[in-house]
């Protein structure tokens, strides 16, 4: 036993495992304080995105000053730094570009220009909620595929943030958190159209009247920041014809989470006052007509 204390005295007594000792003790300190300031912000930071940016780039901090100590430890100087950085420069550009890229992405992204967690975005051809943002990758709840409308799949896809310098980035909640949508509904031309109209217009004040209210004020605040011109926001109903049937055009704002949904209760409703109207309006059908001569 005493050999074994010995022992371990002796290695403890050389350089190198001083420095050992040392670059472990620096890596337990930095994760104290890192652990630390996570739970300040935890505290004192309401906005849920706020926080959770704030919390990765104390981790991206916390790698970097852990870096710098092995350095300082090891008895690297400053002078031999610089050499070392710019002699290995151009070979560490080359062999871990998208590295680099994907770090200064995530750089990009924690300013908040691009996306943030729990927006809805699509991204090197991937579509989805995000649901965390890393170092190097973003994280997709994916939607769509192999599922009809706005739904999740259940696939969770890694993206590197290098995307961003590659491929545009779509993000469908971003200023304006709101999305136009459109329904289509063909009618008989012999049906009473003003009075199908005026239906219309009562459903979809009824179903997305708040959201139009609530967009409202979303809308103006983005073309007071953005060269964009003035559209629309409440709800808007077009019509147009030809020899087959009449065709109603609605259009309108959702919510970008409930697209599926709102357009599902739209339907509900007119076929509802469709079934209603004592026979005032028709769906339309394909019709062909067969005439026999002799």
């Amino acid at each position: 036993m005493a050999m074994e204390v010995s022992q371990l005295t002796n290695w403890l007594s050389e350089p190198l495992a001083k420095r050992f000792l040392l670059l472990l003790v620096a890596f337990i300190l930095v994760m104290l304080v890192a652990r630390f300031l996570k739970r300040v912000l935890s505290r004192y930071v309401s906005d849920k995105s706020t926080r959770y940016q704030a919390k990765k780039l104390v981790t991206l901090l916390g790698y970097i000053v852990f870096a710098l100590s092995g350095m300082l430890i090891f008895n690297y100087k400053l002078s031999n730094i610089t050499l070392a950085v710019g002699l290995a420069g151009a070979g560490i550009a080359f062999a871990l570009q998208e590295v680099i890229m994907s770090i200064a992405g995530f750089l990009v992204i924690l300013s908040g220009k691009y996306f943030k967690v729990g927006d809805r975005v699509q991204m090197g051809g991937v579509k989805g909620d995000v649901v965390d943002i890393g170092v190097l990758r973003t994280t997709l709840m994916e939607i769509g595929d192999w599922v009809d409308g706005d739904l999740y799949n259940g696939k969770m896809v890694r993206l590197t943030n290098s995307y961003l310098f590659k491929e545009p980035v779509y993000n469908y909640s971003g200023d304006f958190p709101f999305l136009w949508d459109e329904i289509k509904i063909p009618v008989r031309t012999d049906s009473d159209q003003e009075y199908f109209k005026g239906v219309l217009n009562q459903i979809l004040d009824e179903v997305v009247g708040d959201f139009s209210r609530d967009s409202q004020a979303s809308w103006d605040k983005l073309t007071g920041q953005l060269y964009v011109e003035k559209a629309q926001i409440p709800p808007m109903i077009t019509f147009s014809f030809d020899e087959n049937w009449s065709t109603y055009t609605l259009r309108y704002v959702v919510d970008f989470k409930k697209r599926r949904t709102t357009k599902n209760l739209i339907y509900e409703k007119v076929h509802k006052a469709i079934l209603q109207s004592g026979g005032k309006v028709s769906l339309a059908g394909s019709s062909l007509e067969v005439t026999l001569t002799k």
